[in-house]
């Protein structure tokens, strides 16, 4: 094999130099950049020879050298013009050179001329922006559930372009919280929730209306639920207007609602103020359903909880606070439907006790009918309390935020510190449920008294 005729490797520091400011700025591969590169230069030889020519091209790292060449295999009949060439016309190149041999020309780049030039630094750019998409698509699909903070960089037609770095991400009207405002160069926090990679490159979607964001709120404000201390259970919202969390822990020594709480309220309040004055009720999570139904609903008291089927529960609340537990519009019983995750009909006291055995059939079945959740049996102006149990010490500072307080009974109940006094009547409503409701096992009738029974 005949070696390289000519054969002059072109000094390119200035190449390498710019390929190694390149690779740093955009944090690109320098094998990438370097492929790139040798690409670029072949598309170029071959638009500025004018004939299919087989041209590769050799960047040496180590030297700074650059060559481009064009390699052919010498045959006596040319069936490939591009990967060979005539012995008559090799030895027009070549004297000695002999069939089956390749023949390899150096060919110079300043040759390439303008346009030859131009077209490799354009493949260049764009290889390099590509390489740069795909990077960013790949590092923002992994956040895909972490808060980002950003500026506001325009507002179109509802939706919101914000600045977060490396690209830009949307914040479609659907995912803000409607009574908030924004205005350019404002900024703004939100949870990454999708990334599509389309032609214009990344399209990172971001949300202040799902529950991850406010899961993250609580994480970033909350130190013993980022050490896992205390554990998000599960979250639901109505964004901007109000939502329930609940919390556990495994630790007896902690009280997780009061962490969440934080002392006088501070850490809940920040949270409050970045929702805009979102209501959040802080539950304490448990697995026994009667006393879960309880909590979700407290400071309504809940008279009976009777479960129909694996989907449904009918809850008797007593007649001065059906209004609570339905809340403005049906607020409230939607998000305890969403957090029991199942269909819940609520019924006063009184209301249960003059139902027909018809409509209490009807009501006890797990069929649909005519009772509504969305639709209150009562009227009545919203009287929502507040249900976070914490400190005596924090219960108005936290009422004062926007977050729900419980009575004090379910408080002491959930902390498994019940007294005697004041709270028998507590007691007497899990008991009298536990035992009067047919619906519910003996097991679970058993359950609620030993919890009952402190």
């Amino acid at each position: 094999m005949k070696k390289k005729v000519n054969k002059e490797a072109v000094k390119a520091a200035e190449i390498v130099e710019a390929i190694g400011l390149v690779n740093k700025d955009k944090n690109i591969s320098m094998d990438l950049v370097l492929e790139t590169l040798k690409d670029a230069l072949t598309t170029a030889a071959k638009k500025y020879l004018g004939t299919p020519v087989n041209v590769e091209a050799k960047v040496d790292r180590d030297k700074g050298t650059i060559e481009v060449y064009t390699r052919q295999m010498v045959v006596e009949v040319v069936e490939d013009p591009e990967h060979q060439i005539s012995l008559e016309d090799a030895r027009e190149i070549e004297e000695d050179i002999a069939v089956g041999e390749e023949l390899e020309q150096s060919l110079d780049i300043a040759m390439f001329g303008r346009m030859a030039v131009q077209t490799a630094k354009q493949v260049i750019v764009q290889r390099v922006r590509e390489a740069e998409r795909d990077r960013i698509f790949s590092d923002y699909s992994e956040r895909i559930g972490e808060i980002v903070t950003g500026k506001v960089q325009q507002v179109e037609r509802g939706n919101i372009l914000v600045d977060i770095g490396r690209t830009e991400a949307i914040l479609p009207l659907r995912e803000q919280i409607r009574k908030e405002r924004y205005s350019q160069g404002a900024n703004i926090r939100a949870c990454i929730t999708d990334v599509k990679n389309n032609t214009k490159g990344p399209q990172v979607t971001i949300s202040r209306t799902c529950p991850a964001f406010l899961e993250r709120l609580f994480e970033s404000e909350v130190p013993e639920i980022s050490d896992k201390t205390v554990k998000i259970v599960k979250v639901v919202r109505d964004p901007g207007h109000r939502s329930k969390i609940a919390v556990t822990t495994s630790d007896s020594r902690v009280d997780p609602v009061g962490a969440c709480v934080g002392m006088r309220g501070n850490r809940v309040q920040n949270i409050v103020r970045e929702l805009s004055n979102e209501r959040i009720d802080i539950i304490n999570w448990t697995d026994e359903l009667s006393l879960l139904v309880r909590r979700v609903f407290a400071p309504a008291e809940v008279k009976r909880v009777i479960p129909v089927g694996e989907h449904k529960i009918v809850v008797v609340i007593a007649e001065d606070g059906l209004a609570l537990a339905i809340g403005r519009e049906g607020q409230n019983i939607r998000l305890a439907s969403k957090m029991l995750g199942r269909e819940i009909d609520v019924f006063g006291d009184e209301e249960f006790a003059g139902l027909s055995d018809e409509q209490r059939a009807a009501a006890l079945s797990e069929q649909p009918d005519t009772v509504d959740t969305d639709a209150p049996h009562s009227d009545g102006p919203d009287t929502d309390g507040a249900d976070a149990h914490s400190e005596d010490g924090d219960a108005e500072a936290a009422l004062d935020s926007g977050v729900t307080v419980t009575l004090e009974a379910i408080r002491e109940e959930s902390k498994g510190e019940v007294e005697d006094s004041g709270d028998a009547s507590v007691h007497g409503e899990i008991i009298n449920d536990a035992v009067g409701s047919l619906s519910e096992t003996d097991d679970d009738s058993e359950t609620a008294i030993n919890k009952s029974e402190v």
